[in-house]
């Protein structure tokens, strides 16, 4: 059974996430929206056929109990003929979205066979993206300027019609700062980065670029996602916390400050990318039906037949 094959079990596990999250939207308690994400998200994870592992997830076992990091997943597990299959999730990307009601807010997963997504740790990543016509152009081994060079030139643009999506973070003072020597449009977010990278893999967004750093466990999930798109994504990862590193030396083999390519970070075409609106943004949020009931929308991306499809449903 191919990773596709149990796509529409996935969708309704980023679905039960989503509407579960919603239900916290602006009441200012965002730990609160991405534990019901969470565990709505663990429960349709017990139903689905096959032989699952958290990739990524919430993190440690001693840190998360749920969608912790290996945990083994589906009604499946060690059942011969079985698919086995890692995930990928953060069952609530941008918890402070939905505690203000600001926009992108998503339940998000990236399923592949077993060992086809980077095992990453929770730690950072520098990241960039583009559309696809960049790939090849855009580099994180080339400096601010090489890239904002390069994307002019392959999408014919002014500097200053350049669009580039940037984390609004202190950590990124420099890289805002050489942006704006070249009048860069720089698009300061809070959160969200990877609705923002879709953004910029999107030929239909005013979006062109992303740069900067954010988390690696969503830079995993971005890559499989543009890996269906075609467009290019690179990643490093960051050590700035205590035991970041020692962690990553522990789950990665070989050179943990490598350059990741995309194709690297999800090594399979047998994968898949969905995620469901919490917030209105890059797909619609949550709405309630006049029954009150829930009508959710979800963004698929299907890496072995370049399908890219919208959905909606009312749970």
């Amino acid at each position: 059974m191919a990773t596709r094959d149990l796509a529409d079990h996935f969708v309704q596990a980023t679905e039960a996430a989503a509407v579960a999250a919603s239900k916290w939207i602006g009441l200012g308690d965002g730990k609160a929206a991405d534990g019901a994400a969470v565990e709505a998200m663990r429960t349709v994870f017990d139903n689905i056929p096959f032989d699952g592992r958290v990739a990524i997830g919430e993190g440690e076992r001693d840190d998360a109990p749920m969608l912790w990091i290996g945990e083994p997943l589906g009604s499946m597990q060690g059942k011969p003929g079985s698919p086995s299959i890692d995930i990928a999730v953060d069952p609530l990307e941008c918890t402070n979205h939905v505690a203000l009601d600001k926009p992108n807010a998503m339940a998000v997963l990236a399923a592949a066979p077993r060992g086809a997504l980077l095992h990453a740790p929770d730690c950072y990543m520098d990241k960039i993206t583009g559309p696809a016509e960049m790939a090849g152009h855009i580099s994180l081994e080339a400096d601010v300027s090489y890239n904002v060079e390069a994307a002019c030139s392959v999408l014919d643009k002014h500097s200053s019609l350049l669009k580039v999506v940037v984390m609004d973070r202190p950590r990124h003072e420099d890289l805002i700062r050489d942006l704006n020597q070249y009048d860069v449009d720089v698009v300061l977010i809070g959160d969200g980065d990877i609705a923002a990278a879709l953004n910029a893999a999107d030929p239909n967004s005013d979006i062109d670029m992303l740069m900067g750093i954010g988390a690696a466990p969503e830079g995993v999930i971005t890559a499989t996602a543009l890996r269906g798109l075609k467009a290019p994504f690179e990643g490093r990862l960051i050590f700035k916390n205590d035991g970041h590193r020692d962690r990553a030396e522990k789950m990665i083999d070989g050179d943990v400050d490598r350059l990741w390519s995309r194709d690297e970070l999800c090594s399979s075409d047998d994968s898949i990318f969905i995620g469901t609106g919490v917030c209105a943004g890059r797909t619609r949020g949550v709405e309630e039906t006049e029954d009150g009931r829930h009508s959710v929308h979800s963004e698929v991306i299907d890496v072995s037949s370049g399908e890219h499809y919208y959905l909606s449903s009312v749970r």
